[in-house]
C-alpha cells in the first residue's frame, strides 16, 4: 500500500472514507479473532476514567476481557466506576488509583502500581482533561490548570509509562485523547483548543518516533471524539442532544479504527460526517497557505465563502 503521497494544492479534493493514499501503521492480528493488544489478560490503563469517554472506555475493555488501572483525581466518582467495571471483569482485574496526573510524582505511583500488579500495559488511554472558560487575555489561573492536565498531565504519563512498554516483550499501544478543537480551533475557549493542538503535534511526533525506532513493539495513536455528550460537554442534568454522540458510541468507533491501525482516529457524530469534518479541516488548512484572516470560517467577510465551499464540496462527494 502506497504512503501518504497524495496531491496537495490549495484546495486538494476531499476523498471519501477509503482512500489510496492511506497508510496503516496496523500490528497484525494473532488471528482473525483476536487483535495482539485489545484482548483477553492484557492490561489497560486508563487516565480520566472516572465519568465519559474515559468510564466508557474502561467499560468496553472490561467486556474485552483486559484487566483495568483506572485513573483520575475525582476518587469517589473514580471508585464508583471502578465498581461497575469489577462486576465486569472481577474484583481482582481492577485497580482503582486517584491519581492528579499534572503531579509526576502521582504518576509514576501510578505506573509502579500497574507493573508491579501485572508487569505490563498494553493500552494506555491518555484521556484526562478538563475545560474551564478562557479568555486570550483573562483567566489565567484557568489556562495554567487546563494547560496542567491536558498537556503536561499527557507528556507526564508518556514520560513515564512508554519508555517501560518500549521493553516489553508484546505489543502495546498509546492513545492520546485529542479534539477537532485542537485542529479546527472554533471560537469560544483559546486556551481548551491551544492545549488539544498541543496534544495534536506531541502525540504527533510520538507516533514518528516510535515508528523509527527499530522492532519498535509500541504505537501512538491521537484519538479525536465529535461532539460527545459527556461532563466536559453538557451542563448537568441536560439530555442528550440530538447531534451528539454518547461516550460509549465514540469509544466503539474509536477501538473500531485503532484495531486497523489508523493514527488519526477522527470520529464523526450525528451531526457532522466525516466528509463534514474533512471539508472544515482542509479550509482550517487553507487559512495559513492562502493567507487568509485567522479562523476565516468565522469571518464576517468570509463566512458566506465558507458556506459556499461546504455545500460544493458535499456536491462534488455524491
Amino acid at each position: 500500500m502506497p504512503l501518504d503521497r497524495g496531491p496537495s494544492p490549495l484546495r486538494p479534493p476531499i476523498l471519501g472514507a477509503t482512500s489510496p493514499y492511506r497508510r496503516f501503521e496496523g500490528m497484525s492480528p494473532v488471528d482473525n479473532d483476536v487483535h495482539p493488544v485489545i484482548h483477553a489478560g492484557r492490561v489497560a490503563v486508563i487516565t480520566g476514567a472516572a465519568s465519559g469517554i474515559g468510564r466508557a472506555a474502561a467499560i468496553e475493555l472490561a467486556k474485552s476481557g483486559l484487566k483495568l488501572a483506572l485513573a483520575d483525581n475525582m476518587a469517589d466518582v473514580l471508585a464508583a466506576t471502578g465498581k461497575e467495571v469489577a462486576a465486569i471483569v472481577g474484583d481482582a482485574n481492577v485497580l482503582v488509583i486517584p491519581t492528579d496526573v499534572s503531579k509526576i510524582e502521582e504518576v509514576v505511583r501510578l505506573r509502579d502500581k500497574v507493573y508491579e500488579a501485572w508487569g505490563e500495559v498494553a493500552v494506555l488511554l491518555n484521556n484526562a482533561a478538563i475545560g474551564p472558560n478562557s479568555k486570550s487575555w483573562q483567566m489565567l489561573d484557568n489556562w495554567t490548570n487546563i494547560f496542567a492536565i491536558n498537556v503536561f498531565g499527557v507528556i507526564n504519563v508518556q514520560q513515564t509509562f512508554v519508555p517501560s512498554m518500549l521493553h516489553q516483550e508484546n505489543q502495546a499501544m498509546v492513545i492520546n485523547t485529542g479534539s477537532k478543537q485542537g485542529i479546527t480551533n472554533p471560537p469560544g475557549n483559546p486556551a481548551y483548543n491551544a492545549s488539544k493542538a498541543a496534544v495534536k503535534s506531541l502525540t504527533e511526533g510520538l507516533a514518528h518516533e516510535l515508528r523509527e525506532r527499530p522492532a519498535c513493539n509500541v504505537t501512538a495513536h491521537l484519538f479525536i471524539p465529535g461532539w460527545t455528550f459527556t461532563g466536559l460537554t453538557a451542563r448537568s442534568g441536560a439530555e442528550k442532544p440530538a447531534g451528539a454522540w454518547s461516550a460509549e458510541e465514540t469509544v466503539l468507533y474509536m477501538l473500531d479504527r485503532v484495531r486497523v491501525g489508523e493514527f488519526y482516529i477522527l470520529c464523526p457524530d450525528n451531526e457532522a460526517r466525516r466528509e463534514i469534518d474533512q471539508l472544515r479541516i482542509m479550509w482550517a488548512a487553507a487559512d495559513v497557505a492562502e493567507g487568509r484572516p485567522a479562523l476565516s470560517r468565522w469571518h464576517k467577510d468570509w463566512k458566506s465563502l465558507f458556506e459556499e465551499y461546504l455545500r460544493d464540496g458535499l456536491a462534488a462527494m455524491e
